[in-house]
């Protein structure tokens, strides 16, 4: 009996917006961190991030320096939309892709760090990005 009172109390206080407002912040700051590292200044892309395109992050079909641009501009931009909650659910759409892709064709084994991102951004895609969000402002499911 004291555990389901303990745990509707916690039903109460974590509430799908507050869990999709950490979940947001959360898979934002790891796409957003590592899109840092391959820039200097603004979205000025390094010579490193080429060469890590044209070796490591090399992907079939994508022109490295294409998909050097397309990666690096992916991991700024989705993320500033999760942070501020627009268009939620295809900004975690899109990190999801971008997840699949790198878990395919790039880092295959690491695919316990891939997983726990697609469970963020999975959750996100299904449910949204609660009350605390542009998109609960702007009537956008």
């Amino acid at each position: 009996m004291q555990w389901n009172t303990c745990a509707d109390f916690l039903n109460r206080l974590l509430t799908h917006s507050f869990l999709a407002l950490v979940m947001r912040f959360g898979i934002a700051s790891i796409f957003f961190l590592s899109g840092r590292t391959k820039v200097t200044g603004i979205l000025t892309l390094t010579d490193s991030t080429y060469s890590l395109f044209s070796t490591d992050y090399k992907l079939p079909l994508v022109p490295p320096d294409i998909a050097a641009h397309l990666g690096t501009y992916s991991e700024h931009l989705f993320p500033i939309l999760l942070v501020f909650g627009l268009f939620t659910r295809f900004a975690a759409f899109a990190l999801f892709g971008m997840t699949a892709v790198i878990e395919i064709f790039v880092y295959p084994d690491a695919w316990p760090t891939h997983l726990s991102w697609a469970g963020l951004l999975l959750y996100l895609i299904a449910r949204g990005g609660g009350s605390v969000s542009l998109d609960h402002k702007l009537g956008i499911k």
